[in-house]
């Protein structure tokens, strides 16, 4: 029943969207966030922590005001996403400028499939969806289902609505081995915590553990590496700039490699979080061990 209740609101909220259309509810964000920052404090306390011990040269005002923007992105990130629905290809084609597109493209022809990275960063969903209908070629995009079966078949929907297609988490890595064995583009997101027995590496200044599959299945596959990562803009607009995380020169062992080039793709994202803190997405437990 709370699954059904929970799936009610989503599709009630998803509707106000539509009716008041995605600029008007873009600007409504501020007013998700102060719900969410004040009258119903979703990790608040988690969300201050890291930023304090990432930041520890901001003063205890610019966290909070951080903390606060962090909200308003989360909040202009699920608008968008609950938007999906009653949007048309071409409005999802043109949601992320992405001036290097044709990169992917160059990489995807060399016949050795692509691993396409990103982050909780900006609108991760955006990014998969709009660039793949620029270049016009089906992403296979790595998700982790949700709890409630009703939302989770309500993603799936608007993950797959033009040309993706999804590959459900507990079983991505030999799925994901198979569709880059068939030279196509996977897409996920590289930014949780990892198991214990992953990579430890620094992340914003303190020990955290990372997935050692993107890395892996690069090396083992020969497909390139690329990350992109899409950056809202003031005007809600999103831009990204595809990036490939060099691995021509790696030295070492195999788990050497593989280390080595999970850090690359780390201190890529590194630089966004602190070019644009408010937008990474500071409430997971990131640093949990």
């Amino acid at each position: 029943m709370q699954n059904l209740t929970e799936y009610i609101f989503f599709l009630f909220f998803s509707y106000l969207v539509k009716i008041a259309g995605l600029k008007l509810s873009r600007k409504l964000s501020y007013i998700l966030a102060l719900v969410f920052y004040y009258l119903i404090p979703i990790r608040k306390k988690t969300v201050i922590e890291n930023l304090s011990l990432s930041f520890p040269d901001y003063s205890k005002k610019r966290i909070h005001e951080t903390a606060f923007n962090c909200y308003r992105s989360f909040s202009i990130t699920l608008i968008e996403l609950l938007a999906i629905p009653w949007l048309s290809r071409e409005q999802m084609s043109d949601m992320v400028e992405c001036s290097n597109s044709d990169m992917i493209i160059q990489r995807f022809s060399e016949n050795k499939g692509v691993i396409l990275l990103s982050a909780h960063f900006g609108n991760w969903e955006y990014i998969a969806l709009s660039v793949s209908l620029q270049i016009d070629i089906p992403f296979y995009v790595v998700i982790k289902p949700q709890r409630n079966p009703y939302v989770n078949r309500w993603l799936e929907n608007v993950r797959t609505k033009w040309i993706n297609k999804i590959i459900p988490s507990g079983i991505s890595v030999r799925q994901v081995y198979k569709e880059l064995l068939d030279k196509n583009i996977v897409a996920m997101v590289a930014d949780q915590r990892g198991p214990r027995e992953g990579i430890r590496l620094d992340f914003m200044g303190r020990p955290a553990y990372f997935f050692s599959g993107p890395a892996m299945l690069a090396l083992k596959t020969g497909a390139p590496l690329l990350y992109g990562i899409p950056v809202r803009q003031e005007d809600f607009s999103y831009k990204a700039v595809i990036y490939e995380v060099n691995k021509d020169d790696l030295q070492g062992s195999d788990n050497a490699k593989i280390t080595e080039l999970t850090r690359r793709h780390k201190e890529y994202l590194e630089k966004f979080i602190r070019e644009y803190p408010e937008q990474w997405f500071w409430m997971h437990k990131r640093w949990k061990y």
